[in-house]
């Protein structure tokens, strides 16, 4: 089988390559079995800490790929091929930064914005093409537009098609960094290696909170975070941490 999809391990990261440049990464069934098999792989792996996720050629991801029906209907495919490989990345523990380059379209930017981080070259955009051809975003997006864009700008953006630049999608909150062409891949796994440092309990944590605070109400996230920093708070890294922060030193963190 070719390899569509390339995995890489480094200490605590793990760099997830989407491989189908000729088809400009769009996702066919066994590319997405592939992605799916390799985040399933890197979940049941406690070693790793952070994921980057990228494309090669000259974009991130062009989508589904259209060109080769899997012979079952658009909704079955989303709930049993995308969303294995949408889930796990909402769901874990570890954080996932998406490095884009040149164009996230369809499912591509639905994968895009299931990554905790995004780092996107100035050039590079999310497209939402799906009125062309008659249907709707889907794998999350209408959820993450709507939360970022609010509901009448994320209607139009919809509607019209459109494609988001970096600039605004850095101005709208759906990215957090933008840079020069060529370098996300490389700004991405520089800001992995930072964040691979962190204590693992706290920023799983952190992502945990954050997913909450984006339906709870503010009583019900203060009490998380009461629970939470109880746990934290008996735990070897926050020692190290404090023992490091007396001592001006830096701390290692095992995740115990």
């Amino acid at each position: 089988m070719t390899d569509f999809v390339k995995t890489c391990r480094q200490g605590c990261i793990a760099t997830i390559t989407l491989n189908r440049p000729d088809a400009y990464n769009a996702l066919n069934d066994d590319m997405r079995a592939q992605l799916a098999q390799a985040i399933s792989e890197i979940e049941q792996d406690p070693i790793l800490r952070v994921v980057v996720l990228a494309g090669t050629g000259r974009g991130f991801c062009a989508g589904a790929d259209l060109k080769m029906p899997s012979g079952k209907t658009s909704g079955a495919v989303l709930e049993e091929e995308f969303h294995p490989c949408l889930a796990p990345i909402w769901n874990s523990e570890k954080i996932y930064i998406a490095a884009v380059h040149g164009h996230a379209a369809g499912i591509g930017a639905a994968l895009v914005l299931a990554c905790d981080l995004v780092v996107m070259e100035v050039d590079a955009q999310l497209t939402l093409a799906f009125s062309a051809i008659g249907l709707v975003p889907d794998g999350g997006l209408c959820w993450h537009l709507t939360r970022a864009l609010g509901p009448r700008r994320a209607l139009e953006a919809i509607v019209e098609g459109h494609s988001l630049g970096a600039s605004f999608c850095m101005a709208n909150g759906l990215v957090n960094k933008v840079v020069d062409r060529e370098t996300a891949l490389a700004t991405a796994s520089s800001w992995a290696s930072k964040l691979a440092k962190s204590a693992p309990h706290a920023t799983a944590a952190a992502k945990r909170l954050v997913a909450q605070a984006m339906t709870s109400d503010l009583q019900s996230v203060f009490d998380a975070e009461a629970d939470v920093q109880t746990q934290l708070a008996l735990t070897n890294d926050h020692k190290r941490g404090v023992a490091a922060f007396l001592a001006r030193g830096t701390p290692f963190f095992y995740g115990d």
